[in-house]
């Protein structure tokens, strides 16, 4: 369990409020009821194929990853309020990320009628030689198109880059299509987190992925979609 991530967090930068879908400075942190996990029958963990997650539409002529800026946060802000599955952040929480030297937000731009939109984002933390995925969300009309995995994959870069080499994320257990595209990057679950969500009230799946590992590259190249 990777506590020392935690308290390494506590110790740089307090126990800072960024929104209820944080679990290393959300409220209760890492005291709340853990519980291994060791298998699940409702859910398939093997390698999904690139079907899966297909390139982007013909009505997208083109996509970026780029990071954000002060201009994006109220349209990550609007892409959140239409997920669920989302971390229910408020737009200061995505501000005050932006603005701390270890956090990281990035945006997928999309070319939409010659006009820039944002399409999605994903929002990352870290501390030394660990990091934390702490939101990620793809716009409806965006979804399934492989955005999602191309943010993963260039907030996994650049994490690499600044010296990270492990990844920590959560994710409801009831949603598979994210459980998917993490087990096929390489996430393993750690634990459960028992009634962690609210609205509704569901288990959080705790994961981690050691970015350091060469077969990161092979879940993210071109032809695993």
């Amino acid at each position: 369990m990777p506590t020392t991530f935690a308290a390494r967090m506590r110790r740089l930068i307090g126990r800072t409020e960024l929104g209820a879908g944080g679990w290393m400075l959300g409220a209760g942190g890492w005291n709340r009821d853990l519980a291994p996990v060791s298998r699940f029958s409702n859910f398939d963990f093997r390698l999904f194929p690139s079907t899966q997650y297909p390139t982007p539409s013909p009505q997208i002529s083109a996509m970026k990853v780029r990071a954000c800026i002060d201009d994006d946060l109220t349209a990550i802000y609007a892409i959140q309020l239409k997920c669920p599955q989302a971390a229910r952040w408020r737009e200061e929480d995505y501000l005050q990320l932006a603005r701390h030297p270890l956090g990281t937000i990035l945006v997928a731009e999309v070319e939409e009628e010659n006009l820039p939109r944002i399409a999605g984002f994903a929002a990352f933390h870290g501390v030394m030689d660990e990091a934390e995925l702490r939101n990620i969300a793809i716009d409806p009309s965006h979804q399934r198109k492989g955005i999602a995995r191309a943010l993963l994959a260039a907030g996994i870069r650049t994490l690499q880059e600044s010296g990270a080499r492990r990844l920590f994320l959560e994710v409801r257990a009831s949603n598979q299509p994210a459980l998917a595209l993490y087990a096929s990057a390489g996430f393993q679950v750690l634990y459960k987190r028992h009634a962690y969500y609210h609205d509704p009230i569901e288990d959080a799946l705790v994961m981690t992925c050691d970015i350091a590992s060469p077969n990161v590259a092979v879940a993210f190249a071109p032809d695993s979609g």
